[in-house]
């Protein structure tokens, strides 16, 4: 009797346990130096992919559109800064007089495009919350039923999906 109580435990504490597995269509973001990457099913994705995998949750898809556009904003004033600071040390080092005041325009982008990369990953960070949570309602098994049953032959625990 306690082997049949047993079984019967094992069964449903195991039925509990698999209407709780998550999409594998989820995406995982990893943090790196300066940011996150993005990946699903072991890809990296960039934000156009992102964009394209979001297009069924519009929330979602409202989030990484917003990211992309912040994105190029901070894509634009960190090159630019870069370049600006970059261009002058190049200049010192190949023995020319160079332009400090250059380094000094570039060195205020660089700290412009800081807080722009920070509201840009906070809303990809957003969207992927967004998309990920969605596929979690929509992905979940109907409920497994168990019953006791008595048939002609035999007495037990069925199983309905």
């Amino acid at each position: 009797m306690k082997k049949v109580a047993l079984s019967g435990l094992l069964l449903i504490v195991s039925m509990t346990l698999i209407s709780g597995q998550a999409s594998n269509d989820s995406i995982i973001m990893k943090k790196v130096f300066g940011g996150y990457n993005f990946y699903q099913n072991d890809n990296k994705l960039n934000y156009s992919q992102l964009n394209q995998i979001m297009q069924s949750n519009d929330q979602a898809y409202k989030e990484i559109k917003a990211a992309q556009s912040t994105n190029v904003f901070v894509s634009i004033f960190g090159g630019a800064g870069g370049f600006l600071i970059g261009y002058p040390i190049g200049t010192a080092i190949g023995g020319g007089d160079p332009n400090w005041v250059l380094a000094g325009v570039g060195a205020g982008l660089v700290l412009i495009a800081i807080p722009i990369n920070i509201k840009c990953i906070n809303q990809a960070k957003k969207a992927v919350n967004i998309y990920n949570s969605g596929l979690r309602t929509s992905s979940e098994l109907p409920p497994a039923k168990l019953k006791f049953a008595i048939t002609g032959n035999s007495i037990g625990f069925r199983l309905n999906f």
